[in-house]
């Protein structure tokens, strides 16, 4: 779906079904605007319910303050009109106050954004402003002063969280990413010290080899159709279980012995359809697509795993609190935990970059997931389904280890439960 071709007062309703959906604001907080083509800013109204919002709802205010709609424009429209004066480059804006990023507002700390590569390159550079009166005339100076430094998000002091964009979807994409490192922050603080990536090694990242050559398809078989909507219905699943955000995550199915299909780079979680499912064939990507980066290590794992039906790389927040410490995550919690996941192996950073050999050497039928550090859980599965599982367990499990900080140590199902349970189900 071409989001940017929806009429701004319904772009305007969507993302904030999407915040308010995952609870990342309340019925009376919040509020987003955009610009039109024209220069009339469209923003959401004050005192009217964040849940019910419709596109008849949303106020027009033309650049000459002509106010148009059936109520008052958000009383936070003042620091959005500043904002736009300081930085012409934004044509949106979203502010919102998810409790992980009002802790952080509220202790007076930025959230690292340098915990998995794509969080820093989506966020942008994040600045702080001082309090000021909501609403006020002065906190939208302080805020538009403080994007006037080339920040691309503003975290208020004892308040909440601002981010701009070309567009509305992207400044929500800030916004969402923002609020995940925040979330996975606070939950890797329980677990142990936070390993930080330098800037070498998020470039690292973005060294992912040559692009496959292409290829256009002669047509597709019942088999592959049927696995392009199980694709879309697994990660429209995981966005909606917050295991995947809107930029982050990927899932792949093996179509047959030379063939895969992987999900789309840049393409909205939330939005993926199945026209936009990548095609890989001996070596070679669907013509007019662009698969994911990380095409090259699913490409290497089924080449070496013919076991092995399905891949799935998320970033869930408490897995990859994990991933972000270097402790090990103890599936010894309860006996589904051990069955689904085995032991789970942290895997150096970087080993998923290039062509992924060295990653693809580490999976076995013993080991079908792994922790991949600073970046994300991979689960493979003979099929999707057993994939996908293991992606939820994997992050049950976690939470539950986490969860238990305030309560008391963990005790580790004991050795010879675990041999029983070995033998059990053949593991």
């Amino acid at each position: 779906m071409r989001f940017d071709l929806l009429p701004p007062r319904e772009q305007i309703v969507t993302i904030m079904q999407r915040i308010y959906g995952y609870s990342m604001t309340t019925t009376s907080g919040g509020n987003l605007s955009m610009l039109d083509a024209e220069g009339d800013m469209y923003i959401t109204p004050a005192g009217i319910d964040k849940g019910s919002l419709t596109p008849s709802d949303i106020i027009r205010v033309r650049p000459d303050g002509t106010i148009i709609g059936p109520h008052k424009p958000s009383s936070e429209y003042p620091f959005h009109r500043a904002i736009y004066a300081r930085r012409p480059d934004f044509r949106a804006i979203v502010h919102a106050h998810p409790p992980a990023l009002v802790s952080f507002s509220i202790v007076r700390k930025i959230p690292n954004t340098k915990i998995i590569p794509q969080a820093h390159y989506v966020c942008g550079s994040v600045g702080y402003a001082p309090y000021a009166l909501p609403g006020s005339q002065e906190l939208g100076d302080v805020i538009a002063a403080t994007f006037a430094e080339g920040v691309d998000v503003v975290l208020l002091e004892n308040h909440g969280i601002v981010a701009g964009a070309e567009g509305l979807l992207g400044a929500f994409q800030r916004f969402e990413t923002l609020d995940f490192c925040a979330r996975t922050l606070i939950r890797a603080r329980t677990v142990g010290e936070v390993r930080s990536l330098t800037d070498e090694d998020i470039a690292l990242s973005r060294e992912r080899g040559e692009k496959l050559p292409k290829f256009t398809p002669k047509s597709h078989t019942t088999a592959e159709l049927t696995l392009r909507r199980k694709i879309v219905d697994i990660v429209h699943r995981a966005y909606d279980q917050r295991l995947m955000t809107s930029t982050e995550g990927t899932v792949s199915a093996r179509v047959d012995a030379d063939s895969f299909l992987i999900t789309p780079f840049g393409v909205d979680r939330k939005y993926l359809d199945i026209d936009d499912i990548v095609l890989v064939s001996r070596g070679r990507r669907e013509r007019r697509k662009e698969p994911s980066r990380a095409v090259r290590f699913h490409l290497s794992i089924y080449r070496d795993h013919p076991e092995i039906g399905a891949v799935i790389t998320a970033q869930c927040p408490s897995a990859t609190a994990y991933s972000i410490t270097g402790r090990k995550l103890d599936t010894r919690t309860i006996p589904e935990s051990y069955i689904v996941l085995r032991d789970i192996p942290l895997i150096p950073y970087g080993e998923q970059f290039g062509d992924g050999a060295a990653l693809s050497a580490r999976l076995s039928e013993r080991v079908p997931v792994v922790l991949l550090q600073n970046d994300a859980v991979l689960t493979t599965g003979r099929d999707l389904a057993q994939a996908f599982d293991r992606l939820e367990v994997a992050e049950f499990s976690a939470t539950a280890l986490i969860d238990t900080s305030p309560i008391g140590e963990m005790v580790p199902i004991g050795d010879d439960a675990l041999a029983t349970i070995e033998e059990k189900f053949g593991l």
